[in-house]
């Protein structure tokens, strides 16, 4: 069991550090237009709440997530220069090995304003539950 788990973190390690790299050779001038494009969808894709096939259907529903994706990345990484994407992975797994002391502070902020909008939404439902006056 622990074996698993070990290989499952080294995965999603590699996976974080390459979708950096990513992000880094898009903004690279070596890398063509349509590589750079592709990437854009790429990216779009996974951000975008609406898949090819959704994910509620059992077992195809996350087919795309595990078969487009990982296919569009592969065809991705062919096109950008070799000496390029070493270059990018080198610079993600640097930049990712780096402490920041930013980073806790932004997480406190991004909490902070959860905490506020629940706050309000939760004010908002209790006004409008006891007919009470905004």
């Amino acid at each position: 069991m622990k074996r698993w788990t070990e290989q499952l973190k080294v995965w999603a390690e590699s996976l974080k550090r390459n979708t950096y790299a990513l992000y880094l050779a898009a903004r690279h001038p070596q890398v063509s237009p349509l590589a750079r494009f592709l990437i854009a969808i790429i990216v779009a894709y996974i951000l975008s709440p609406i898949d090819l096939i959704p994910d509620f259907i059992p077992v195809i529903g996350y087919l795309d997530d595990l078969l487009l994706l990982p296919l569009g990345i592969a065809l991705v990484i062919r096109l950008i220069p070799p000496e390029v994407w070493q270059s990018c992975q080198q610079q993600a797994s640097d930049n990712l090995a780096m402490a920041s002391p930013y980073r806790r502070h932004v997480l406190v902020t991004i909490v902070l304003i959860w905490l506020i909008a629940l706050t309000y939404a939760a004010l908002l439902c209790w006004r409008w539950y006891t007919n009470a006056p905004v």
